[in-house]
């Protein structure tokens, strides 16, 4: 495994496999009175967050809290870079209070990658402009794993803005690498110019997948990074891409739901369908600090 973990890209099968097994071990920490462990006494752990976050940031505290590293939580807001700091006079500063590790969250892709170059500590991704999300993709392995088993030659179908999703990209290249078979679900104008390089199939018709899929993984749509028209109504969109009651029948009964949140109940996905017990939802986040505490163990615990 690499010193740093900014793309799904970068884990081997054997990398992947370790950090879900790690996992595995981790989990049972979790479920007891006393969650913490050692490993990580005496250092330090910098959560960087150029941009707004509750699950991915909180999980990340957590998981370090739990290995007992020093965590120092960054926010661009309320810090030097709203006065004009870059991110490279930032890192410098980090790398003088001696940062072991740096999970970072940036709004423009790459910025991790320039991050890596500048600082001694590990880096890892917690998403980066519309590029990647690695532990969001781990995450969602692991809860695929403790529900499916084996992710061999299971059919994962990913639906909606992928054009805007890291999670959808780092998802893509890390369930290709287990083995699993990906489709896209999307509408054309929201899936990205390279998607011919992606190890998946691609489909514009819901109805036809969802009978032969083991998970159906529902994207939120991202208004927030939308500039221009990318479909005609959120009712038009809900009705070819939304996964209500009447298409989630048409699910084996043994496949799952997930989201990686926050949901747009309503439009990508019908609350009872959020609700039900075929979905994830609620272990995806449990199993974020679980995946995260296996990441941060590897890349500073000297385990390898």
């Amino acid at each position: 495994m690499n010193r740093h973990l900014i793309s799904a890209a970068d884990l081997t099968k054997d990398d992947a496999l370790l950090i879900l097994d790690t996992a595995e071990e981790l989990a049972r920490v979790s479920e007891r009175s006393i969650k913490k462990l050692p490993t990580l006494r005496g250092r330090t752990v910098v959560n960087l967050f150029f941009e707004d976050s509750t699950r991915t940031r909180i999980s990340f505290e957590a998981a370090a809290k739990r290995l007992s590293a020093d965590v120092i939580n960054f926010s661009a807001k309320g810090s030097s870079v709203s006065k004009g700091e870059s991110l490279k006079d930032t890192a410098l500063t980090l790398e003088a209070m001696g940062a072991d590790a740096v999970v970072i969250r940036h709004g423009a892709s790459g910025a991790p990658h320039r991050l890596a170059n500048w600082v001694r500590g590990s880096v890892v991704n917690a998403g980066d402009g519309t590029h990647e999300h690695p532990t969001q993709a781990l995450l969602d392995a692991f809860s695929m794993r403790r529900r499916l088993g084996n992710l061999e030659g299971r059919k994962v179908t990913i639906v909606g803005d992928v054009l805007h999703s890291r999670v959808a990209r780092s998802n893509v290249l890390l369930l290709a690498t287990l083995g699993a078979d990906v489709t896209l679900v999307a509408p054309p104008t929201l899936l990205p110019v390279s998607i011919g390089t992606w190890p998946c199939e691609v489909s514009y018709d819901l109805d036809s997948v969802l009978p032969k899929s083991d998970v159906v993984m529902m994207l939120r749509v991202q208004k927030e990074r939308m500039n221009a028209a990318y479909f005609p109504s959120e009712r038009e969109y809900s009705r070819r891409y939304g996964l209500d009651r009447d298409r989630f029948a048409k699910m084996p009964d043994d496949a799952i739901v997930m989201h990686p949140g926050p949901m747009n109940r309503g439009m990508e996905i019908a609350a009872e369908v959020a609700d039900s017990p075929r979905s994830t939802i609620v272990e995806q986040v449990a199993n974020g600090v679980t995946i995260r505490m296996a990441v941060l163990y590897l890349l500073l615990g000297g385990e390898i």
